[in-house]
């Protein structure tokens, strides 16, 4: 992965308590995977932002790359990878995400 694609990764995940690489946005997912991603982090209220993997080829292939993961949407919270689609809903069905998500004051 070039460093360049590396930095701008590092800094969206730096920057936002939970970052969400996705195809489409919060407002238009492109994909049900997505889309039931965005459904399960608004249902806990969480603010999130998102970045659109169709609109850049090279973060599409660098994020699976950095994170060693193969699939889209990818989840981030304070910094780390959670998972995809498929660990997020499991985590929101046992009560897990909850203790994830929640910010401690």
């Amino acid at each position: 992965m070039q460093d360049e694609v590396r930095s701008r990764i590092d800094e969206l995940i730096k920057n936002n308590r939970v970052m969400v690489f996705m195809k489409g946005n919060k407002v238009f997912p492109s994909c049900g995977f997505s889309a039931q991603v965005v459904q399960i982090l608004k249902h806990h209220g969480a603010e999130f932002e998102t970045f659109n993997v169709l609109s850049d080829p090279d973060v599409r292939a660098g994020i699976k790359e950095y994170s060693d993961w193969p699939t889209i949407p990818q989840v981030y919270v304070d910094g780390e990878f959670v998972g995809g689609c498929d660990i997020v809903t499991d985590m929101h069905n046992s009560g897990e995400l909850q203790k994830v998500l929640v910010v401690e004051s």
